[in-house]
């Protein structure tokens, strides 16, 4: 997905948030219970820009214009280097309704659960932020 790629290599997480479904389920690598919703979603992908460095995406597999994606990239969690892919659905509006991530090494799936460990109160803040945001 072109505009989801473009948004995240631009660090535009505004432009990301609104490509997400406002029931986008969110399957992390290091956490067993998917999260759902657009509010969420978003505070967790905020999180990532400020764990992940150097992050890239390497490539993209799927159709232009199918609803499946799957962009692979590498990014580094302090010392630890990480290969990983977002698997994208797209819902008949075209926007995502499923985002699944996976990464490896074991070492790097590790710090990265530290790191986002310790980002846990600050998404708990933003999610709970946006959702009165859009309610009010």
């Amino acid at each position: 997905m072109r505009a989801f790629r473009a948004a995240v290599e631009a660090h535009d997480l505004d432009a990301v948030e609104a490509l997400l479904a406002d029931d986008v389920v969110f399957t992390s690598p290091v956490v067993f219970k998917p999260y759902r919703g657009k509010a969420v979603t978003a505070a967790i992908l905020r999180a990532v820009e400020r764990v992940f460095e150097d992050f890239r995406y390497e490539r993209v597999i799927g159709e232009a214009d199918g609803r499946d994606h799957a962009l692979l990239f590498t990014a580094r969690v302090g010392d630890r280097e990480i290969s990983g892919c977002d698997f994208l659905h797209l819902d008949a509006s075209g926007h995502i309704d499923e985002l699944t991530v996976m990464v490896r090494p074991l070492s790097g799936a590790q710090a990265l659960q530290v790191a986002m460990a310790a980002q846990f109160e600050r998404i708990a803040g933003e999610a709970e932020g946006s959702r009165a945001r859009t309610a009010g």
